[in-house]
């Protein structure tokens, strides 16, 4: 009898990389910002904004969502013999772009920029739902709070950038 398991099958040590492998990715994120929660107190924001203690705890459950569907499409890719090619391209191009907004928002000051990046990180995050979808449902459905974060991030975004012009 052959104990190997098939590429397919749970592995709890790789779903922990999958997932704990964007958790490291945001940790390092939110270093190259810099003091991101004391410029954010220092901010006119908009209605609906919450306290910044929620980021942490919510970009923390969005990042294990996050590699955890991601090690589903893997997965299931592999057992489906699906190219995994255009998944993969978009979960690391929104990894970028989620690297990138809060970098041009908070270090550099570029409000305007930050909430272009955040409309564009909301539209990766949906193509990346439509690429995860296409091998497993339920990576897709997993990155739906995710969806939905970066399009109140990008009202947020944009929200702030206006409210903190200098003449309004």
């Amino acid at each position: 009898m052959n104990s190997k398991k098939s590429p397919s099958s749970f592995s709890p040590l790789a779903a922990a990389v999958f997932t704990l492998f964007p958790l490291l990715w945001g940790f390092l994120s939110s270093r190259a910002s810099g003091d991101i929660l004391s410029v954010y107190a220092s901010l006119h924001q908009p209605p609906l904004s919450p306290p910044g203690a929620v980021f942490p705890v919510v970009w923390t459950l969005l990042y294990l969502l996050m590699g955890f569907g991601f090690y589903l499409v893997i997965r299931e890719g592999i057992k489906k013999g699906a190219d995994l090619r255009p998944a993969s391209a978009s979960y690391l191009f929104q990894l970028l772009l989620n690297l990138l907004w809060p970098i041009v928002f908070f270090r550099l000051g570029l409000r305007f920029g930050g909430t272009v990046l955040a409309v564009l990180l909301a539209a990766a995050v949906l193509q990346m739902i439509r690429e995860f979808g296409s091998i497993s449902q339920r990576a897709a459905l997993l990155q739906l709070p995710y969806l939905l974060w970066c399009l109140f991030a990008s009202y947020l975004s944009a929200g702030t950038a206006v409210l903190n012009l200098g003449w309004i």
